[in-house]
C-alpha cells in the first residue's frame, strides 16, 4: 500500500522520456556504428592501478614482533 503516487510520476517520466522529441546527430550515430573515430575524443584519466608502486609487498610491513 502507499505505491499509487510513485508508481504514476514513474509512469508520468516514462511517458515524457518515451514521447519527448530529442536532437539526435545522426551523423555522428552513423560514425560510431561503422567504427570511425569521433571528432571529439573521451577524455583519457591516468591509470594509477598498474603502478608498480601500488602493489603489495609484505617485506613493507613493518612489526616490532620480527624474529
Amino acid at each position: 500500500m502507499g505505491r499509487g503516487r510513485a508508481k504514476a510520476k514513474q509512469q508520468k517520466v516514462a511517458r515524457a522520456l518515451k514521447y519527448s522529441t530529442h536532437d539526435t546527430d545522426l551523423t555522428a550515430l552513423q560514425r560510431e556504428l561503422r567504427g570511425e573515430p569521433s571528432a571529439n575524443p573521451p577524455s583519457v584519466t591516468e591509470d594509477h592501478a598498474d603502478d608498480a608502486d601500488d602493489e603489495y609487498d609484505p617485506d613493507d610491513d613493518w612489526s616490532s614482533s620480527r624474529r
